[in-house]
């Protein structure tokens, strides 16, 4: 009887850097979580929403500055 060690290979998304927060329409937020569904950020990117940022949590530098040209 011999004992095998099975190596499981790491099963990750595409590597897109460090993850980053994006701008949302707020009332499809809580829509996306519960029905996961996806939400079409300031950027342009789609994603289901998945996690809540943390205070001080990296911000998508595009949607950043989106937002901010539309609060002048």
């Amino acid at each position: 009887m011999s004992t095998q060690i099975l190596e499981r290979p790491e099963t990750k998304d595409a590597d897109t850097g460090p993850e980053m927060f994006h701008y949302v329409r707020k009332e499809k937020i809580a829509e996306s979580a519960v029905m996961g569904t996806f939400v079409v950020a300031l950027c342009g990117e789609k994603f289901p929403v998945t996690k809540a940022p943390k205070p001080g949590s990296p911000v998508c530098p595009q949607c950043k500055e989106i937002y901010e040209a539309m609060k002048v």
